[in-house]
Parts: C-alpha cells; structure tokens; sequence
C-alpha cells in the first residue's frame, strides 16, 4: 500500500523523505516543541512526585507517569507521546491532558523504548505491558475508572494497534501512521529497520478492525501522507461497521493539531469526553 494522493513509484528518495518530514514541513516546529516541553515540565512540577516515573518494566524508559482525578471512579486518558518510535518521551507531554484534567479526568502517561534500541515489534509489546500494568496496579494510584488510549504521530499508531487491549474502552488516534509499508522507502527506516512481517502485523491498515469506538484525527494542514492514512483507517473501519468519527481539525498542522487536545473547550477535548 502506497501514500494516498502520492504517485509514490515516480518519486525520488528525497520526495519520500519529505512525505513523512513533518519538522521541516512546519515552520516554527521546534519552537512549539520547546513551548509545549516547558509547559509539561511545569506541569509535573506540580504533580505528586510519587506518582512520576513509575516503572512498568525493567527498561529505563518502561515508566508512567499518573496524574490522578479528584475521584479516584473518574475516567482516564492514556496518552502515547510520539516521535516516529525514535524520539521524544513522556515527560513533554503531559501539558497535553490538560483539556481533559479540567473537566475532571485523570490522565496517564507511558514512554517507551526508543529505535534503535528496540525493535518496533518490541516497541509495541512494550505499550501492551504497560497497560496491563495500568490494569493492575492502576486503582492503587487512584486511578481506577475507564480508560481511553489516545496518541499523537507514532503514538497515535501505538493507540491504534493497542485499542483492543482488555482494559480500553475507546481511543482517538491523532496524526498516527497507519500503514508501514511506505516509510521503508524513507529515512524513518534507517532506526526501525522494519521487517516484512512487522508491516503485515503491525500495520492497523491491515488488521481487522477492533469494535471499539475509535476517532481518528488529523490536521487539516498536515502532510497528505498523513491524512491519507487517517483517512483510509476510518474508511477501513467504516467498511467494518466500526464507531468513531473522523475529525479534521481545521487549520492544524502535525503539531499544533495538539491545542486542540490541550484546551478545554478544544474538539478534540469534546471528543475525548464523548468517548468516555
């Protein structure tokens, strides 16, 4: 499978590259980069310290960190950072629950292993872990309502893959890549070094569609490889006969379509809120 809109066989590995190169397709993405990690430093200033860096697993980037609600029933957002599975952490997102937070939701965050250190098929069950932690052991930090995995680029590929995971009501994948097979041809591979069977198991394209509500999201300034996976997923679990809704933030590139998350009164907030 192919970019949609893209006549991938005609272009040269540099056009790939940029098919898929949102840094360098946002002016400004690095300074809203920076903005959204101080905003998240701050917020887990202010959180329970004990209630940070709790390990899922026994790799040093296996780890929570939980905001919890007032009560302890209220539901949860599970927000999967993301950075193509190479880059980024946890801890410069926690800025993005804050729209949720306000309406009283709890929020958890995971990170993970980073390409190349790990495999994308090792990435992946180690977001399953996770989980089955946040099942766990999750009541014990006051969190213990329902759960909605959400995502954002790499993340919102990690959401996808896990939304059937026994503890996950329902999700919302923002930006996420949901077909693989096109970012071998592009320098994203050069970490992942992706296999054939990874792009056929791992791939939410390619896998039966899980009867969880799922809303997919997607800037409607973002890359044309990007929305045509955000598009095709919805269409693929539409065929299915699937819930979710496929939400457009209008103006948003890959980044900024976040606020939309961040603030209160966002749609993507709305979203969230529904889900639950």
């Amino acid at each position: 499978m192919r970019p949609s809109g893209l006549d991938w066989g005609r272009m040269s590995r540099p056009e790939r590259d940029a098919a898929y190169n949102n840094s360098a397709a946002v002016p400004g993405s690095a300074a809203w980069g920076d903005a959204r990690n101080a905003a998240s430093a701050a917020v887990r200033a202010a959180a329970d310290p004990a209630k940070l860096d709790l390990p899922y697993g026994p790799a040093e980037r296996q780890r929570w960190d939980l905001f919890p609600a007032a009560d302890p029933a209220a539901p949860c957002l599970v927000f999967i950072h993301g950075g193509y599975w190479q880059r980024n952490s946890r801890e410069g997102f926690a800025v993005v629950a804050d729209g949720v937070r306000a309406h009283g939701w709890a929020a958890a965050l995971p990170s993970h292993t980073l390409a190349p250190d790990a495999t994308l098929s090792e990435i992946v069950a180690e977001i399953g872990r996770a989980l089955d932690w946040l099942g766990e052991h999750g009541p014990a930090h006051g969190i213990g309502g329902r759960f909605v995995i959400s995502g954002w680029s790499a993340g919102g590929h990690l959401a996808a893959t896990w939304l059937g995971h026994p503890i996950v009501a329902a999700g919302m994948a923002i930006s996420g890549v949901f077909e693989l097979g096109p970012i071998r041809d592009t320098y994203l591979d050069e970490k992942l070094q992706l296999t054939d069977e990874e792009v056929a198991t791992l791939s939410p394209l390619r896998l039966p569609a899980v009867p969880k509500p799922l809303a997919i999201a997607y800037g409607s300034a973002e890359l044309p490889a990007l929305v045509g996976d955000s598009r095709a997923l919805h269409a693929h679990r539409a065929a299915a006969h699937t819930p979710g809704p496929l939400l457009p933030v209008p103006g948003a590139d890959h980044f900024s379509v976040l606020d939309a998350l961040r603030d209160p009164l966002g749609l993507l907030t709305a979203q969230v809120r529904l889900l639950a």
